[in-house]
Formats: C-alpha cells, structure tokens, sequence
C-alpha cells in the first residue's frame, strides 16, 4: 500500500493549527471551562503534536532519499559509459560528464564554456554544423560520425546524437551524447584490410592458373624450339657462321625458359629458388618490359655496370624489386613526366659505413638505385612506407604491398633498402646487397661429350612436334625408340612387350590417363621399370611425390639435349650399378 507524503505546506498548516488552539485555551479562563473540555483540549493537542512528528519525520526521510538518489543521479550521469554534455544555441559547452571530459582527456573546467567545434577537427566540422542545422530544422533526434581532437592531439571517431532541449528558464539547448568509436572504425578498417587480402589472393589464385595453363603450352612450344635448333647446331661444323646464328636462337629460347618460371614464381607456382647471378641481366631485362608500358613522358636513364657483381638471389624476386619500385616512380610522375634514373653498380662498404645495420657485414655490395623526379615523399610518412597495406595511392592504383615486398626480399638476402626524398623533388631508393665470391660460380664453357646409349626407350606425348624431335633426339643419342600418342595406346605397346623396353619416358598431362597413372601400371607389371615424367607445368605434382611413387626420374620441360642425355644415362646407370649388386 503506497501511502501519501505530506507536502511540507501541510505541515505547516497543522503547526499553525496547533499554535492557535493552544493560543485560544490561554485566551479561556479555567472557571469558564469543565474539566472535562480541559481534557478533551488537551488530547487534542496531544494528537496534533504527534501529526506533526511523524510529519517531521517523513520530511526527513523524503530529504534523506532525495539527496540519495540525486548522488545516483550524478554517478549514472558522470560514469555512464558514454559521454554526455549541454550545448547551448551559440555551440558553447554548458555542462559535460566526467566520461566526456576523459574521451577528450581535460578537466572539466577547461571543457565548460569552450566552443564545441574547438574539439572537432578541422576537416570534420561541417559535419557537426549540418547535424546543429538538421537539428534546428527538424527538432528530432539527430546523429552522425566525426573525428575529435583530444588534448593529446590524437584524434579519435566519435558518433555524436542530439536532441534540442530547453533549460529550467526557457533556454534552447541541444543535449549531446558522444561514444568513442575508435575501436570500431579500426575494426571496419581491418576488415577492409581482410577484404582487400582476400580480394589480392584470389586474383592471384587466377593469375596463377592462367599462369600454370600457358606455362604448360609454352614449355611445350620451347621444348620443340630448343630441340631442334640443338640438333640443327650440332650438324654444322664448328665454328661456321650456322653455329652462331643457332647459338642466338637457343640464347632467346633459354632466356623465354626463364621468364616463365619468372611468372610461375610471381603466381607462386613454383618455389622460388637463390642461384649465383649477375643481376645486371635481369635488371636490363625489366627496362626493356617497362619501356614499352611507360608514357613517352618519362624517360629512362640506365647506368647499369654488367661486371658490378655476383649475389646469390632468385632472379624472378630480383625482376619483381625492379617492376614495383619502376611502378612506383612512374606514379609520382604519372602527371607532370619526369626522368628515372636506374643505376647499378659495385660499392665498397665499412663497419662505420653499415651504421645501424647490425645484420649486415662489411665487404663488397651491388648497389641498385632508382631515382625519380617526381613528388617525393613527405617527411611524416617517410617511416610507413615499407608497412603492409600503407598506400598513399588512390584506390585502384596500389593495394600498399609493393615496397613491403620489396623490404622483405631484400632483408632475407641480407641487404638494406634506404629512401632518400624531399617533397617535390623527388626519391631515390637505394638497395644493397652483398655480393658472393665469384671464383666458386665460374661454369665451365667447354663442349662436353653428350653420353649415349643403346637402350630401347618407350616414348609417350600427346604433341605431335614433341614426338617427332624426341624421336630424333633420342635417336641422335644412340637409343632405340617406340613413340606413342597416347596413354593407353602406349600401355597396350607395353603389355605386349614389356620385357623389350629399358625406359619409358612418358609427359605428364595427357587425355585418357594421365603420365602418373601409366607409371603406376607399368610398374605394377615391371617394378623396377626406369621411368622419367615429363611435365610443362603441374602444381599437383612434385619431383618428391614422383619418386615416392617408384619413378626414377622427374624432368621439367622444356629439357636441354644434354639435361635429358645426362638424366636418361644416369637413371639407367643406377639401375645396372643395382642389378650387379
């Protein structure tokens, strides 16, 4: 049962009641009243001052918990997760919350009477202004998503609602209630990054099966180019003007040879392997891709020194640091031109020179430079440029990775890269990497004797050309040869004679049965069948997985006559050095 608080003016009233009852028995003379009024008076008056007491007493108890839940009212408001403050028409901060003055780390005396538009950046304020007009205008609640300045100056997003009020006297006001969005906005901003990751893998999952479809006829076209052309060379004499032509035809098919395991390994198809190299070759090679695609309006400047030295690199990694940072001096002059200077050259370095880079060691680098004249890079972000996703480029034009990739090869080869720049006049990056004794890479140029045989060899492809200069090939070598086009047609030819054929060379990818699968039937009637697969390019399978099968050998097109000689007499050799055992 809710029963009703006296109002203090009740209270009063009966105070005054009592006062003038008490007054009114002074007024009576005792003679003129019976004992029994007397009595009646007095309890009376009893009964009033109890009223009033326990009045009393409810007031008491009514101002105990006013003043309590003002305390809860002010603990709900100052600690209340988001930050709550009055402002008055003119943009002038009236009252903030404690949580509001900590989102903007100040003491809410330096808060109260400031302008609130001193807290919001600069670029942000029209936000706030439209959200005061739609606030005006409409008289309904209010939202939007700004950026703050704290008194630390780190900026932080806040999602601000408001509501027009009015004050006690009549004032408008416009109630504000601010939350720390940060975290949030990072959380979108990393899930933008995620999208952009997975985006980035999928397109190269697609590069890299375009990449592994043309690798596979491509290999195929130079495995007929370069067989021929070495049987063409071998039937000139030595020294004629033939051999030299036919050695610049195999130069160019090797150096074809190179650029598709240059895209396998972009495409991560294949493994990405160190070799001695001169990188001058490479570096050339990727002027000359980039020349086609830059605008007449920059101009390349090449200072490449060919004997600079020897590194241990891959040279798609190597091709791959000149693209991007080529790229990237070609979008700080997209608009304007400008001139990119590529230079390459050998340089000597100290303990003193190193400075603090404590993973490299004094000695001989190769140092490779790429210089622009374009916008340069301004001094506050010079220290991202080499994070992952950092990208001062428009969408579409960068997805921030390209220097982090280049930073990580070059780090895992033991080298720097430096970035000297001043804004409007351009960069220059500066790559060093150590270079390797070159007494230990010097390869034998002299003719060596190809090995031959008498073997009957059972060769299986589906590409008519690669049948025939095969056959030839083979035969060139003193090997006895079966061709086949087929699989199965190829199976059926071994049950037949399984017991007249030494080897079965047989490609990898083929209708009908696969190069594997004949393997496996073959063996499973000969055991110990000396088998090599062939293969343009395949990412299922490995030369590891190819020799748990019990295939003895695992060729990657296109093959040199004296790789494929090499390979078939040693295979072979093995099998005889095991037979005698």
């Amino acid at each position: 049962m809710i029963t009703e608080r006296p109002h203090a003016g009740n209270a009063r009233a009966l105070r005054k009641q009592a006062e003038d009852k008490v007054r009114d028995m002074g007024e009576t003379t005792p003679a003129e009243q019976s004992p029994e009024e007397i009595r009646r008076m007095l309890h009376e008056l009893r009964v009033h001052q109890i009223e009033l007491e326990m009045q009393n007493e409810e007031l008491l108890r009514t101002q105990t918990e006013l003043d309590a839940a003002k305390v809860r009212y002010f603990d709900l408001y100052d600690l209340a997760p988001i930050g709550y403050c009055t402002v008055s028409d003119q943009g002038l901060i009236l009252e903030i919350n404690l949580t509001g003055a900590i989102l903007l780390r100040m003491n809410r005396s330096e808060i109260v009477g400031q302008s609130i538009s001193r807290f919001i950046l600069k670029e942000d304020q029209d936000i706030y202004y439209h959200l005061r007009k739609q606030l005006i205008e409409t008289a309904k609640l209010q939202s939007c998503e700004l950026r703050m300045v704290r008194k630390d100056d780190m900026v932080i997003w806040s999602n601000l609602t408001a509501i027009e009020g009015h004050e006690s006297d009549g004032t408008t006001v416009h109630r504000i209630v601010v939350k720390d969005i940060t975290e949030h906005k990072q959380a979108e901003k990393e899930k933008r990054n995620l999208a952009a990751q997975l985006q980035h893998a999928q397109k190269m999952e697609a590069i890299g099966i375009l990449a592994g479809g043309i690798a596979h006829d491509f290999n195929n076209i130079l495995g007929a180019i370069l067989g021929y052309a070495e049987m063409i060379r071998d039937d000139f004499p030595t020294g004629s003007t033939g051999v030299k032509d036919i050695n610049q035809v195999l130069k160019a098919g090797h150096r074809a040879k190179e650029l598709v395991k240059q895209i396998l390994a972009f495409s991560r198809q294949v493994e990405a392997n160190n070799i001695p190299m001169q990188p001058a070759t490479i570096v050339k090679e990727a002027i000359k891709m980039l020349r086609s695609s830059l605008p007449t309006t920059i101009s390349i400047q090449q200072e490449i020194d060919s004997e600079a030295g020897v590194i241990l690199a891959n040279p798609s990694q190597i091709h791959q640091i000149v693209m991007n940072l080529c790229t990237n001096a070609f979008h700080a002059m997209e608009i304007v031109g400008g001139t990119l200077t590529i230079s390459l050259k050998k340089k000597v370095l100290t303990l003193d020179d190193l400075g603090t880079e404590l993973h490299m060691q004094p000695g001989n680098f190769v140092q490779l430079s790429f210089r622009d004249t374009g916008t340069g890079i301004a001094p506050e972000i010079k220290e991202k440029i080499f994070e992952p996703y950092f990208t001062t480029k428009e969408v579409g034009k960068g997805t921030g990775m390209g220097l982090a990739i280049v930073h990580g090869i070059v780090q895992s080869y033991g080298g720097s890269i430096v970035c000297e720049c001043l804004p409007k006049e351009g960069t220059v990056f500066h790559i060093l990497l150590p270079i390797i004794e070159e007494d230990a890479l010097r390869e034998s140029e002299t003719a060596e004797q190809l090995p031959l045989g008498k073997e009957h060899i059972l060769l299986v492809d589906d590409e008519e050309t690669l049948v025939e200069m095969g056959t030839a090939m083979l035969e060139r070598l003193g090997y006895r040869v079966t061709a086949r086009m087929n699989s199965l047609e190829a199976l059926s030819t071994f049950e037949k004679q399984s017991n007249s054929f030494d080897m079965v060379i047989t490609d990898q990818t083929m209708p009908g049965m696969t190069g594997i699968d004949l393997a496996r039937r073959i063996l499973q009637m000969r055991p110990e069948m000396p088998i090599i697969l062939c293969t343009g390019h395949s990412s299922l399978i490995s030369e590891e997985q190819v020799k748990s099968l019990g295939i003895k050998g695992f060729a990657m097109k296109p093959m040199a006559q004296k790789e494929i000689a090499g390979l078939i007499r040693r295979i072979l050799d093995d099998g005889k050095s095991a037979d005698e055992t």
